[in-house]
Formats: C-alpha cells, structure tokens, sequence
C-alpha cells in the first residue's frame, strides 16, 4: 500500500546474474524444517532467491532492482501492502524527485511503453506516470516483460523517502491498472519452486534484513512458524480478534481485520482503539509520547490473530529519538480505501519473522531471532 511512515512503505534487490543453486532450509530448530512443510509434505529443497535488504533507521527496509538492457540499478522500498513496481524516471522534474535515480527508457533496448497512465493513491502519498515493459532483474533472477510504473510526479511524501521507487508484493487484485506484480510473474515464469515469499526485518537500524522468494531461513527465528488463514485475497489480511494490554481487552473489541504491512513504518489503526492503546501504555494524552526511563516498566501488548496471541514488549513498540521517546502506534496515515482495517506494520513484523504464502492463502509468522 504506500510507503507510510506512518510512513510507508519495499523490497530490495540484488544485481546478481545467475540464479542460486537449490539449497537446504536451514533449521537451526526441530521445528524449522516442518514449518514450510504445512503445505508442502514432499519437498525437500527449495528453490530460493535471496535479498539483503537496507534497514534505514527502521523506518524503510529496501534493496537494489535493475531494469532494462543494459541494467540500469534503483533502489525500491519493500511493501507488502501495495502491488505496484514503480521508479523515478527522467520525465519526472518535479522537487519531490530531484535526489533520486532516473530510469531513462531510451537506453535500453528492450523496453517498451504500456498503454495506459498510471496513478497511486497510498496512505501517505501519491505517484502519477506511465507503464512501461521491461526486463527486472531481482534477487539473482531475470523477470521478463515486467510491467512497472515509469513516474512522472510524486508528492513529498514519496518524494521523501531514501530510495528511488517501490516494489509491491501483495495481490494483483488491488493493482492500479490491473498489473500483473513482479511476484507473480516470477511465479508464473518458473523463477520459484514454491509460491512463497518470506521477510525478515532487523531492529535498530541493524543490517541483516533479508527477503527471500521461494522459501524461507529458520535462523531468522526462535520457534515454530504459526499459520494463519487470509480474509481476502488483496492485501495481506488477516482476522483480528483483540488487543490486550494488562490483560483487558482496549482496541478491537469484537474483532476486526488487520494487514500485515512491511510498508508502514507503525501499528495503525482507528483513532479511539489507537487512543486507548497509548493510554493503556502509559502515553501521553494528547500524544503518543512516553518517558523514556519508564520503558523497562511498561506493558507487553498482544495482538490475537485468528485465536493465536503474537505480544510485544515496551522495548520493540517505544521508539528512542534524540528529542525523546514515543510509542509507535498512530491513528494517522489511514486511508487510501484501508479505513476500517488495522496496519501492523514494521513495528510488529520486527518482532515475528514472516512468510507469505500467495499459494495456500496463509501467513505464517514464527518470532523473530
């Protein structure tokens, strides 16, 4: 969805050349070769293709893609909240794009233009360019006649971000024009064994963040990966059953539904359930602001997803600035179609390693090592 910070925001890539070789899960744990094998009983390798990704003061997690012949190299935030490919390009003069790398498509020899404008609309921000097809080398791997985005105008908001575009890894059914992602070309093109993908995001600006397609590295956890069941087959979507904070139930009361989101930077949600969420912590009234010599004395915060409870600690949800500290839940950044859901955001999937599953319809989310 958007690069929310209650920012937003994508995935990261290599300029590798040559596919890797089928390698092992690795199963530092007895539960680590059993997860994936939920869905898949009989495999026993995985063809994976692996992503460092560039932790920027856990705010955005992005990588490096090439487009074109010969390759031209960007950078492009990992969301799985939206489903676009899109990069800054020479016809886009504006002062929000001035920084960033320019894909230029008359040098390279096999691009071609879509037929259609494109424009989107995330939580915090917009883009507006055209389609183009080119070939998008990622992780290792060539995916041929991508359809990705070519910008022409973007907002401050976009404009701000420390990469050159943004990478899409959810469905195709909230694509703007109907595109076809990358993940999904990659699967139809016979780039993965299994149709998966997996993220895992490091803490305090700490390099090691790593996107993997096709499978997924059990160092990067503490414990079995827990299944969980999509709602609907658009963003990462799950069933929310409540947020307890002191063992009373203070947001989400009832149920509700929530998006797993490597491209907001925050939890996000209503405005009373978030309200209450930062009262509960101890957080400021009129902000989300806290005392930075109480962390260590405030309280874990459970999520219930489908009847399984994922908690965080005060140490994973505060965040430590030089002008103080705060809580990182915000009503902010709603919208773009998204107002009734949830947002768990970085601040949560730092805290649970998690595997996409576009096949089977499942995440899976195991603690992270």
């Amino acid at each position: 969805m958007k690069c929310l910070v209650v920012l937003c925001a994508l995935v990261a890539l290599s300029e590798c050349l040559h596919r890797m070789p089928l390698i092992k899960m690795k199963s530092p744990h007895k539960s680590g070769q059993e997860v994936l094998k939920k869905f898949y009983p009989n495999a026993e390798v995985f063809q994976t293709e692996t992503e460092p990704l560039t932790n920027y003061y856990d705010m955005y997690y992005y990588g490096v893609i090439s487009i074109g012949n010969p390759p031209q190299s960007f950078t492009v935030h990992i969301d799985t909240g939206s489903s676009n490919l899109w990069v800054d390009s020479v016809y886009c003069t504006g002062q929000y794009c001035q920084d960033q790398k320019k894909f230029n498509p008359q040098q390279s020899s096999t691009f071609k233009w879509g037929s259609q404008s494109l424009s989107i609309q995330y939580g915090l921000g917009y883009m507006t360019g055209y389609l183009g097809i080119d070939n998008i080398e990622v992780a290792g791997v060539t995916v041929a006649q991508q359809t990705f985005g070519v910008a022409e105008s973007e907002d401050s908001a976009l404009g701000g971000m420390p990469c050159d575009g943004i990478f899409g890894l959810a469905f195709q059914s909230i694509a703007a024009d109907n595109v076809v992602p990358v993940f999904q070309n990659m699967i139809q093109q016979n780039l993965v064994s299994q149709q998966l993908f997996s993220l895992y995001l490091s803490r305090d600006e700490q390099q090691g963040s790593e996107l993997i397609f096709g499978g997924a590295d059990m160092s990067h956890s503490t414990g079995q990966i827990t299944w969980i069941p999509l709602t609907s087959e658009s963003w990462y979507e799950v069933q929310m059953d409540s947020i307890i904070i002191h063992g009373q139930t203070v947001a989400c009361k009832g149920g509700c539904n929530a998006i797993i989101d490597s491209g907001t930077a925050l939890i996000v949600g209503p405005s009373n359930g978030i309200n209450s969420m930062n009262a509960a912590v101890g957080a400021s009234s009129t902000s989300n602001a806290v005392n930075c010599q109480d962390i260590q004395n405030m309280p874990d915060v459970t999520f219930t997803l489908n009847g399984h409870a994922f908690t965080i600690p005060a140490s994973a949800y505060v965040q430590q600035w030089d002008s103080g500290c705060s809580t990182g839940f915000d009503s902010l950044g709603n919208g773009g179609g998204i107002d009734q859901l949830w947002i768990l955001g970085d601040v949560f999937m730092r805290q649970y390693y998690s595997v996409f599953d576009v096949g089977a319809k499942y995440v899976g989310l195991a603690p992270a090592a």
